[in-house]
């Protein structure tokens, strides 16, 4: 099913190779397969996949603000598509023309004309194409810029900006921290919703990092160290290194849950109660070995039960809300 980021996806790499194809075909060095990548009629053309995606999820009437831009990547295709068919004139048919006329014999003068009449409309209609569908792009990119506003809270498509810093920062024409100051109130708030799409997700060790980057931003945001503590405890669990998940998991668990934390606690609780099976070992361990075990176990067992015992309280919270 198509989702925003899917579109935001296929618009940041078509915006990239459309200026890479202005900027070749400025140079005189453009060549027609390289717009049938851009402007094709299967999945294979950037525009064609972001024309369709927005077809699916705009005309569908999921999302507000949608309609303008699935109409301004509608008229960029069909702009592209004439780019693509006057250069495809120009240097498939041009070449044909001139090796047969190089041969012809008398009395085909006529046909000729006309073929130079068609090349030379296809040179203007090129250069007519080139100049909307640059004026198109960039009337499409603010018209992109105004839907990432609009759909601010969807966690996948800021995730999908964060991996991608380098693109977007491109086609947004600005830092992502200044965009994300202007839509989310600060970069702090976007990089925090990032990291609980990841945390959703079981995506752990991003996680971590987009909270990193939040608390680097805002060392003072007790939440945000809960969670980071939260997706720690979590990465290390998933890594065998037991000691130190519990300890993260026990730091996570000392505040009260946020009602929104059900899943985040059943997880967790799943993982402590795991530890007796996952921590037996082959080998027969020595008696400092035995004793660092059994502690481990039991500060398992004690946070199992503290999760156990936090239920009735994030039902409570959950439905109250």
């Amino acid at each position: 099913m198509t989702g925003l980021v899917d579109i935001v996806r296929e618009f940041l790499a078509a915006h990239q190779l459309l200026h890479r194809l202005f900027e070749r075909h400025r140079r005189g060095v453009l060549r027609f397969d390289e717009v049938q990548a851009l402007a094709g009629d299967t999945e294979a053309s950037a525009l064609f996949r972001l024309k369709e995606r927005c077809h699916a999820l705009f005309r569908a009437g999921k999302f507000d603000g949608g309609a303008l831009f699935d109409l301004a990547v509608g008229s960029l295709f069909h702009e592209a598509m004439k780019l693509r068919e006057n250069l495809y004139q120009l240097e498939v048919y041009a070449p044909k023309v001139e090796a047969a006329r190089a041969q012809a014999k008398s009395g085909s003068e006529g046909l000729f004309e006309e073929f130079a009449r068609i090349l030379a409309a296809s040179r203007v209609r090129l250069a007519e194409a080139f100049a909307e569908c640059e004026a198109l792009l960039e009337q499409t990119r603010r018209q992109f810029r105004g839907l990432l506003a609009a759909r601010r809270g969807d966690g996948l498509v800021v995730r999908y900006l964060i991996e991608n810093a380098s693109l977007a920062e491109e086609v947004l024409d600005e830092p992502l921290d200044s965009f994300f100051a202007r839509v989310h109130g600060s970069p702090v708030a976007a990089y925090a919703l990032a990291a609980r799409s990841y945390l959703d997700s079981g995506y752990f060790d991003e996680a971590r990092r987009a909270l990193g980057e939040s608390l680097a931003r805002d060392p003072s945001r007790a939440d945000l160290r809960r969670a980071a503590a939260y997706a720690d405890g979590m990465s290390e669990y998933l890594r065998g290194r037991y000691e130190d998940a519990v300890h993260h998991l026990e730091i996570w668990a000392a505040a009260d849950p946020a009602s929104d934390e059900e899943r985040f606690r059943e997880m967790a609780h799943a993982a402590v109660s795991r530890l007796p099976q996952l921590d037996e070992s082959g080998e027969t361990p020595d008696e400092r070995a035995r004793e660092q075990r059994t502690s481990l176990l039991e500060r398992a067992s004690a946070l199992a039960k503290r999760l156990e015992a936090a239920e009735p309280a994030l039902q409570r919270d959950g439905s109250a809300s």
